[in-house]
């Protein structure tokens, strides 16, 4: 089977716990959300409305926008950065997949919720990730759409096997937002997510995730994607952000990291990601993870 470097991603990102509600609104509003682990998304029916970042940057949203908010910093949402707060613990003491109507709605409508991530690498993947990734109206959104209508069903009226297909949709609808603006952005410096929309990247970011033990090379990776060592290794840094020897050594520690949670040998996971000796692996996860792999635990 073809290695899939993104399903590869989201699965070691492992989503778990979720919420998603809708909001019909009027009038002045904000809603003021505390930094936590957790992706956000949201997709704006009707109207218009503000995100504030935490580091004062602002993105407009209008009908038909869908938004995906990776690091989960802190976030004001609304029709301006100081109108009057919705209180939180009555909008999220509504059930999930139910729309509240405040202010006799009618202005302002649409969905928003959050995956949160148990994969124990998950902090070093979603770093990776740009801070805001947005989907304009007009992007082929069909499905990414019926997959956010689905899971809404689900969480409005559960039914037998219910909770399995909701984290199902969960993750397919992470997948398809990834993978939409991977195909629509054009900017490079992104991370891994801007390689996949590069043909010639893409194949070498296929070898890596498919055999992360090899003893791959600068040159060797380059061959893989058809290209001269030297401009293979200038447009992975232009693209990615980071060298392509940093970028495999990162994700071997992110596979190392999750096979640790799961209690298996160092000396095993040291050889069959490439490192010669338990020293060698060692010092690269510390380098990486902050921490030896002896002492390593998953937050």
């Amino acid at each position: 089977m073809r290695p899939d470097p993104l399903s590869d991603v989201v699965s070691l990102l492992k989503p778990r716990a979720y919420g998603f509600r809708g909001l019909d609104i009027a009038g002045a509003w904000s809603l003021h959300l505390p930094p936590e682990r957790v992706i956000r998304c949201y997709a704006l029916h009707s109207g218009a409305c503000g995100l504030w970042l935490g580091n004062g940057e602002k993105v407009s949203l209008t009908a038909g926008d869908f938004v995906l908010l990776p690091h989960g910093d802190a976030l004001v949402m609304g029709s301006a950065r100081d109108a009057p707060p919705i209180d939180l613990d009555v909008f999220f003491a509504m059930p999930d997949g139910e729309t509240a109507v405040l202010a006799g709605g009618g202005e302002c409508s649409g969905l928003g919720g959050y995956f949160e991530l148990s994969g124990a690498a998950a902090p070093l993947l979603v770093h990776a990730l740009p801070p805001v990734m947005r989907l304009e109206a007009g992007t082929d959104q069909g499905s990414l759409s019926s997959s956010v209508a689905q899971l809404m069903g689900e969480l409005r009226a559960p039914r037998p096997g219910g909770r399995l297909i909701a984290e199902h949709l969960t993750q397919t609808l992470l997948i398809q937002a990834l993978r939409l603006h991977a195909a629509s952005q054009q900017r490079r410096g992104e991370g891994w997510l801007a390689a996949l929309a590069d043909p010639q990247l893409a194949r070498s970011f296929e070898a890596i995730h498919g055999h992360p033990g090899n003893r791959w090379t600068l040159d060797g990776l380059a061959r893989t994607a058809g290209m001269s060592r030297s401009g293979f290794a200038r447009r992975f840094v232009e693209t990615c952000g980071e060298p392509a020897m940093a970028y495999l050594t990162r994700w071997r520690m992110v596979l190392a990291a999750d096979r640790l949670a799961r209690g298996e040998r160092i000396g095993t996971i040291a050889a069959e990601l490439g490192y010669g000796s338990e020293s060698a692996f060692g010092a690269a996860f510390r380098r990486t993870m902050g921490v030896s792999p002896g002492r390593y635990s998953p937050r």
